[in-house]
């Protein structure tokens, strides 16, 4: 799907602060739109929950194997004292 959109007459002050937005959130300034535009017209139960979004961020630099011990106590319980 392919779609072009202008946007006349917009602030300067604005796209100004949508430029350091974008900085801010690793993204180009058209990606940023897009983002705020979908979050915009997005119905309620649409959002998506926090490992979406981990996942959505951080997936393309994939995952690590993490060598575990084996535990060799037991779990005990937190003291509050």
């Amino acid at each position: 799907m392919l779609s072009a959109l202008s946007i006349r007459n917009l602030d300067d002050r604005v796209k100004e602060r949508l430029r350091v937005q974008a900085a801010r959130h690793g993204r180009s300034m058209e990606a940023e739109i897009r983002e705020i535009l979908t979050d915009a017209v997005s119905e309620p139960g649409e959002a998506e929950g926090l490992f979406e979004a981990i996942l959505h961020r951080f997936g393309e630099a994939g995952g690590v194997e993490l060598d575990l011990p084996s535990r060799t106590a037991r779990a005990r319980a937190a003291d509050f004292r």
